[in-house]
């Protein structure tokens, strides 16, 4: 008896190290199935994707044919400029999470069809119910060892449904957001492209002069250093000549490199190639006071109701005020509703196939202790919604009267630089004549080119910060081109809507200063009647201020 214990005992002992040694093997098989190890792109990957990459960002981009001007560069960039494409996919991709949480809404169909196999049958006894005795009839077998079921259950949840409802609310917020982004950075694209525009327009007419001086200013350095060699003159006024020529090289030098990145920085912004030479032509309306006209109470008008920046911070309140309702709609009880169409091949079922119909009513007991902090949170949310809205409107009204003033004085600074360029140009034409006579040495026509290539660059400064400044006016009060989708239409039939649309913001600006300037004059001279009457401001259309129609949040689309 105790030798037949001893055996049990190592027979045990034997069982369970094998089924510990076979766990273990398996627990290692499973680890290296499931590692995954680094593995870094090779050089040849990373070339084949990058010329990929630049294909595809070429692809569908017209060649530039002719002269550039200001509106199919602007055009460009609006239908090239891969930053801009990456702001509509984004705005794509909002509305596809829309389309998905919308699906969210409708009940749930669950369809289930499994399978089930035992080594042995179900063996069941029962016990008297009286006496507690075990039955006195033998088992019996309840269930096939194998069988198969099918499901099909369509389960509806009230609580669910609201939360998908309040969901779907904030993801359509969401989407118009992305639109609002979408227009902030075309704004600021167009007003980099005019910025770059006129610094390419700046380096293509002073190019050939500047190199032109450059040369006839290394001549003369070359004459210098010859004439400083044979003593022809005295060795302290030869260098300061010398000096004087190397001054005016650095300084042409340093306008060569600031006129060469403009035109590269314009190409990337149309979305050009880097390396192809194109020209530029400039628009004959250089400069235009019409801003500076318009009544500071009008712009502060038109930015609190157009910017982007506001009215993306509109729809974040609007999205915490649903997140408002969506948490105190999970403190309610939550009502199910289930019904489910159910089928067994077990032979020892009298009833294979049969319905399943249920309803239930929970309620989470600790909502009860959650619910004051959970109402709390939501209305700080709300109250930090409302903030940075307030704290964005006074940003954008800042930023209106900045730029605004920032525009007054790019635009008496272009004045200035056209004024003293102009003067410059007359005295490179009198230096030009005393040439032809040969009464000016070759520093004196450095000197004079030099100066007169430099009030030309600085005029063009002037002018490019000009209208880097009144683009970011018209970005602050919410103005932007109203164009159809980008996709659909050709580059030319772009280029003109853009043409149409920068045309008519000056003209209603200059209505808008029309109007504003009328009633003043109406006013000098009241008649009993009019003494009587408030004075309402208006829109061109006769509107009052708040009832302005709000720009369409997707005026250009993907």
């Amino acid at each position: 008896m105790h030798t037949l214990q001893v055996r049990n005992k190592t027979s045990h002992r034997k069982l369970t190290s094998f089924t510990g040694g076979s766990l273990f093997a398996v627990s290692l098989l499973l680890t290296g199935c499931g590692s995954v190890g680094m593995k870094p792109f090779s050089q040849d990957e990373l070339a084949i994707q990058t010329a990929a990459d630049r294909a595809a960002a070429q692809e569908g981009v017209a060649p530039i044919a002719g002269p550039l001007t200001m509106d199919e560069a602007v055009a460009r960039a609006l239908k090239y400029n891969l930053d801009r494409r990456v702001k509509m996919m984004e705005e794509a991709v909002a509305l596809d999470q829309l389309d998905a949480a919308s699906w969210d809404m409708l009940p749930r169909m669950m369809a289930q069809a499994g399978y089930s196999k035992r080594n042995k049958d179900l063996i069941t006894r029962s016990v008297d119910s009286v006496t507690g005795q075990p039955s006195l009839a033998n088992p019996y077998i309840s269930s096939e060892r194998s069988h198969e079921t099918y499901d099909l259950g369509l389960t509806w949840n009230l609580l669910d449904f609201g939360l998908s409802y309040i969901t779907a609310k904030q993801q359509a917020d969401r989407v118009l957001i992305a639109a609002e982004r979408r227009r902030k950075a075309m704004h600021t694209l167009v007003q980099d492209v005019r910025t770059a525009f006129w610094r390419t327009a700046s380096a293509q007419k002073l190019h050939d002069q500047v190199k032109q001086v450059i040369t006839v200013a290394e001549d003369a350095l070359t004459d210098a250093r010859k004439a400083e060699t044979e003593r022809v003159r005295s060795p302290l006024d030869a260098l300061r000549y010398q000096r004087q020529l190397l001054e005016n090289l650095r300084l042409l030098e340093s306008i060569e490199q600031e006129l060469a990145s403009g035109r590269i920085e314009l190409a990337q912004l149309i979305n050009a190639p880097l390396g192809q030479p194109f020209q530029v032509q400039e628009p004959d309306d250089k400069a235009d006071a019409v801003l500076l006209d318009m009544p500071v109470q009008r712009m502060e008008e038109l930015a609190l109701t157009h910017n982007a920046d506001i009215r993306e911070q509109h729809y974040a309140s609007r999205i915490a005020v649903e997140e408002t309702k969506r948490t105190m709609l999970r403190l309610f009880p939550n009502l199910s509703f289930n019904y489910t169409l159910r089928h067994d091949s077990d032979r020892y079922l009298i009833n294979n196939s049969w319905n399943d119909t249920g309803l239930a009513l929970s309620y989470n007991v600790f909502n009860l202790l959650s619910a004051p902090s959970q109402k709390r949170l939501a209305e700080a949310g709300v109250k930090l919604a409302d903030q940075r809205r307030i704290a964005t409107q006074m940003t954008v009204l800042t930023q209106v009267h900045l730029s605004r003033l920032q525009y007054q004085t790019a635009y008496h600074q272009f004045q200035r630089a056209d004024q003293i360029w102009q003067a410059d140009s007359k005295i490179a034409d009198h230096m030009k004549n005393r040439q032809l006579a040969e009464t000016q040495s070759k520093l004196e026509q450095v000197s004079n080119s030099t100066v007169a290539i430099l009030s030309l660059l600085r005029r063009y400064q002037s002018l490019s910060q000009l209208q880097n400044v009144s683009g970011r006016l018209q970005a602050t009060m919410g103005l932007e081109p109203e164009i159809g989708s980008v996709s659909e239409l050709s580059l030319e039939t772009l280029t003109r809507q853009v043409n149409a649309s920068m045309q008519g913001w000056t003209q209603e600006m200059r209505q808008e200063v029309n109007q504003k300037v009328k009633p003043e004059v109406k006013q000098a001279t009241p008649t009993p009647s009019a003494a009587l009457s408030v004075p309402v401001a208006t829109d061109p259309d006769g509107a009052s201020p708040a009832s302005l129609p709000p720009v369409a949040a997707l005026s250009t689309q993907q």
